[in-house]
């Protein structure tokens, strides 16, 4: 093997889950590769706001959140489509930081210890023969003893190997789409809102320098019948919701397009795919009106990099790596995964949900419970 391209972990996105394992694995230490095929920094579709439960792990991976001015979110605030509204207090809370601020500053960390980050490129092949990894770029192949795939909701890997979720029909949980902005709006810093539109919900909470992140999830369907003019579907059935209306209408927007994702899926996912192992959206995909995306990210490769060291210091086998992985993947995340796809199968059902968020205001000691269902502790 040519030592230059042999490595004991390669990892297939530098997104969070990526990076954060490759920090990690690289104080073993460990040989560790990270393959992304983009730049940083970069705008990603995504809510932007991490649940306090990741804080300390953060600041153990070296990230100066407490100087970083930080929006501090511990209000929530869920409107229906009438514009009814369900305000409550969000145990633990979260803070506001940008995909473009906080990947950068990961892989920053990432490259300051070393490790090698290849930019701009695309993992074509994952090949696993006699107990080795063979993974094919445009420009090299690389060898693992192990490797992670933590390319995101949906990838050319997975469209090549045909993973289930790819090959299923469309359904309430598997055909939807993303939008984003980052907009200059008085918002106060700590609240969160989840605003109803008619199949779908959008999400405003702030992010660093005053700034606010606007990204909304709704049914395929919704920009069909807009003739797929998104302009067209936010005035048409995005502003029904008269707090939509209010934002939309007087925001100032910083971006001339909206970043956009189609064909999003919340199916079950396996979290081990050909002896890979998946992390963060790869593995499976929580509801952004749960707002744990993030942390879920980050805690799935903490339970990976246990594993991993155990496997490369030979005291478990290949098959109990993968075994450890999974089990621990649903311990921590199967509750609040199923909490998520009950909740995302009748938010945007108008009467539904106006019926939720009355139940939720009449019987407010459930408003806890189902807080802490899509949510985890520190780790």
């Amino acid at each position: 093997m040519n030592s230059a391209t042999d490595y004991d972990v390669i990892i297939i996105g530098g997104g969070l889950a990526g990076l954060a394992l490759a920090i990690q694995l690289h104080q073993l230490p460990c040989r560790v590769l990270v393959i992304e095929k983009d730049a940083y920094p970069r705008h990603k579709v995504c809510g932007e706001y991490v649940s306090m439960e990741s804080k300390p792990f953060l600041e153990r991976l070296g990230l100066p959140l407490d100087g970083m001015a930080l929006p501090r979110i511990a209000q929530l605030e869920v409107t229906d489509i009438k514009g009814h509204t369900l305000h409550t207090s969000l145990s633990p809370g979260g803070f506001g930081i940008s995909r473009y601020k906080l990947d950068a500053a990961l892989a920053g960390i990432a490259m300051d210890a070393g490790i090698p980050v290849l930019t701009k490129t695309k993992a074509d092949h994952v090949l696993f023969i006699n107990d080795h990894f063979r993974v094919q770029t445009q420009q090299e192949q690389y060898t693992a003893k192990v490797v992670c795939g933590a390319w995101g909701k949906r990838s050319n890997i997975d469209i090549r190997s045909e993973r289930d979720f790819v090959l299923a029909q469309k359904k309430s949980l598997n055909n939807y789409m993303g939008i984003k902005y980052h907009i200059e709006y008085p918002w106060p810093s700590s609240l969160i809102a989840l605003h109803n539109f008619r199949d779908g919900y959008c999400g405003i909470s702030n992010i660093e320098e005053g700034k606010s992140c606007l990204c909304y999830l709704t049914r395929a369907g919704n920009l069909q019948q807009s003739g797929n003019d998104i302009k067209r579907m936010e005035h048409d059935i995005l502003m029904q919701n008269p707090h939509l209306k209010k934002i939309f209408t007087e925001a100032t927007f910083l971006w001339q397009q909206p970043l956009a994702i189609s064909q999003i899926s919340f199916q079950q996912k396996e979290q081990v795919w050909d002896h890979v192992l998946l992390l963060g959206d790869a593995a499976g995909l929580i509801t952004p009106l749960c707002g744990n995306g993030m942390s879920m990210a980050f805690h799935a490769s903490k339970l990976a990099f246990l594993a991993i060291q155990d496997f490369l210091s030979h005291r478990i086998s290949r098959d109990a790596l993968e075994s450890r992985y999974t089990t621990a993947w649903k311990k921590q995340f199967g509750t609040r995964l199923a909490a998520g796809r009950l909740l995302q199968a009748n938010f945007g059902q108008n009467q539904v949900t106006s019926l939720l968020l009355r139940t939720l205001k009449t019987f407010s000691f459930l408003q806890k419970p189902l807080i802490r269902a899509t949510s985890g502790r520190p780790f």
